[in-house]
């Protein structure tokens, strides 16, 4: 199914229930989450970890050390749920990057990327996928 093998690819990150995927981030993902994420999105490195409010010598410190601060790893998260959730919805991956990356009426015109960069832009990134999902435009 196309959408499964979309899902491996934007969301590596393995959690049965929420209670582990909260540990995960606790801990600290891996580095190669964000790469996978980085993938996912085709975004230059640099300017996802500033979307990530990550700073160059920041990334370089995690890169060294293989693991992202909790904070980093829920944005990780945060991003590749979105990924994740638009890229069920347009059943390609390539239209889901475009549509995250260009300015939504839905959103007032705001980039879906760059209202994520909290998590109430994120949850309203999901309501209007939820609501073009359902039919149900703005």
């Amino acid at each position: 199914m196309k959408t499964a093998t979309l899902e491996k690819k934007t969301h590596s990150v393995k959690a049965k229930h929420p209670s582990d995927l909260i540990r995960q981030i606790q801990k600290g993902l891996r580095f190669s989450e964000l790469e996978t994420l980085q993938n996912s999105i085709d975004m230059p490195f640099e300017q996802l970890a500033a979307k990530l409010s990550i700073s160059r010598s920041t990334l370089q410190r995690r890169k060294a050390a293989g693991r992202l601060s909790p904070d980093e790893s829920d944005k990780v998260i945060r991003y590749s749920r979105l990924v994740r959730q638009a890229a069920d919805f347009f059943g390609d991956i390539e239209k889901a990057r475009a549509w995250l990356k260009h300015p939504q009426y839905g959103l007032g015109g705001a980039v879906p990327l760059d209202y994520a960069r909290t998590e109430a832009g994120a949850r309203e990134v999901e309501n209007l996928l939820g609501r073009m999902k359902y039919g149900v435009y703005s």
